[in-house]
């Protein structure tokens, strides 16, 4: 017994390496790499663009967690115009001044917006995973300059930030779409890199707008944006602006969304809002997106959390049998599935076929 036991503590010292080898190609079995806007990403889970992309420490940990790409924070119309607006300034500050105070030359450093170039380089140099650029511009002519400049900083993509909110009472929702499809064609006209397009749900009918998109040549769509909303302080009197995060279960707009224009379209389908544990990105998958991008969990959770969401998703692929992403996205999209009614009035007819069923999950006061 002794000698078998010095036996084997020879043949697994020997194949020890091995061994663990064999372990870890199991603990990694199933193979998550998806293609994205023609980016070939290790895995689905993408960081969208959020303060927290605007930091290289917590960039490099967003790498090192596992993320598949980085979407960087957004560069908006109105950091561009700000620039200017202090340019012009500074340029006239000294107009009323007599000739002898030459020496008093306005102050010209970099602004936001050439940093933002300048950080899209450095992100670029520092990881290794797709980086993803972001702006939300207004002006036609800001969206395709601004465009050409980030597609020069090096970004893989550009994704088009679409946030309008109307003030104009005689402008009619098919101004405003025709507007955005505008932009979206000339910065595709514009740039070579790869789109795509982050839009909201507050379309009359977001599937047509998200055909004129795919008509556009954009090569993916963002399902959907979240807004900062407004408050007011009654005591102070005053508006206010909190900082809200999304919440659990907010995915199901993006969920149905993607269940029903899933398969219709050319443009890859990227699932967003409010989605926080690995089991809500399977979800959007299986629904028939080929990413999720997560903000709100790694504001909650720390960043460390995407490693959190692989390990689930793993978890799930193995138990079901899954050894890739393909083997099960889109399997529960709208034209594959037996009811056709799902993603549009189920609900409505379960609760006045069995309404009991439903409102016994609740105290009635």
């Amino acid at each position: 017994m002794e000698r078998f036991l010095r036996l084997l503590h020879v043949v697994v010292k020997k194949n020890k390496n091995r061994l663990l080898h064999t372990f870890k190609e199991r603990e990694i079995m199933a193979d998550l790499t998806v293609s994205y806007l023609g980016l070939k990403l290790k895995n689905p889970i993408i960081a969208g663009a959020s303060y927290l992309t605007a930091d290289m420490k917590t960039i490099k940990k967003i790498e090192e967690s596992g993320a598949g790409a980085i979407v960087i924070k957004s560069l908006f119309e109105e950091e561009i115009q700000l620039q200017q607006f202090k340019m012009d300034e500074d340029m006239v500050k000294f107009n009323d001044r007599n000739a002898e105070m030459l020496d008093f030359f306005p102050k010209l450093e970099h602004a936001g917006p050439e940093e933002h170039l300048m950080w899209i380089t450095k992100t670029k140099e520092t990881v290794s995973i797709p980086v993803i650029a972001s702006l939300n511009a207004v002006d036609l002519g800001t969206w395709t300059q601004w465009a050409r400049k980030i597609e020069s900083a090096g970004a893989d993509a550009l994704e088009l930030n679409l946030i309008d909110f109307p003030e104009d009472f005689k402008k009619t929702a098919g101004d405003l779409e025709d507007d955005q499809i505008s932009i979206i064609r000339a910065v595709r006209d514009t740039i070579k890199i790869p789109i795509s397009v982050k839009i909201s749900s507050n379309y009359t009918n977001p599937l047509n707008f998200i055909n004129r998109i795919d008509e556009a040549h954009a090569d993916g769509v963002v399902l959907f944006n979240r807004y900062f909303e407004p408050d007011i302080n009654n005591e102070n009197l005053e508006n206010t602006f909190p900082f809200n995060l999304s919440n659990r279960g907010d995915y199901r707009r993006s969920l149905r969304f993607t269940g029903l224009a899933a398969g219709h379209f050319k443009a890859d389908i990227c699932g967003s809002c409010g989605i926080f544990e690995g089991n809500d990105a399977i979800k959007m998958i299986l629904a028939g997106a080929c990413c999720v991008q997560v903000v709100s969990t790694l504001y909650r959770n720390g960043v460390s959390y995407i490693g959190t969401m692989l390990t689930e998703l793993n978890q799930w692929m193995e138990k079901k049998g899954f050894t890739s992403i393909d083997k099960f996205r889109g399997k529960l999209r709208k034209d594959k599935i037996a009811d056709p009614w799902t993603y549009t009035r189920a609900q409505y007819v379960k609760l006045l076929m069995h309404p009991q069923k439903i409102i016994n999950n609740y105290p009635v006061l």
